[in-house]
């Protein structure tokens, strides 16, 4: 898979869903894409609940933090997926959305958070597969 611009992964806290799927993608394809996660209201820290789930997948995220979401980081990008994030994620025409319609991890502990995790990495390696099928 030759390298594509940034993909973001956009949720509203950008402490859970998009969290998982920056560290999927960046975890399967290593350099070969840029990740970028970042939420329209970013919360504080990342759920403790995903930072375990994904802990318990053998991938560290427990350093991340949340971050905002610039519209530079849209227009420079190719695909941009959204998780729950409406109105507030800038549109740009030429760009390829995929909006994950997946239950908000917020407030729930790790034995809710884990089909989550497994969604997402489902749809990451679908995502992943066809990438590379058609570049």
């Amino acid at each position: 898979m030759p390298d594509l611009a940034p993909v973001p992964s956009v949720c509203v806290h950008n402490a859970g869903r998009s969290q998982m799927a920056a560290a999927f993608l960046t975890h399967l394809a290593g350099d070969r894409l840029q990740v970028r996660s970042a939420g329209s209201a970013p919360a504080d820290t990342v759920n403790p609940a995903v930072v375990a789930a994904m802990a318990e997948s053998g991938i560290d995220i427990s350093a991340e933090t949340p971050k905002v979401l610039t519209v530079d980081a849209v227009r420079s990008s190719d695909v941009v997926i959204t998780m729950g994030c409406g109105d507030t994620c800038p549109v740009f025409p030429g760009k390829r959305y995929l909006d994950w319609q997946l239950p908000d991890p917020a407030g729930r502990g790790v034995d809710a958070v884990r089909p989550i995790r497994d969604e997402i990495e489902r749809r990451v390696r679908d995502l992943l597969a066809e990438l590379t099928q058609t570049t």
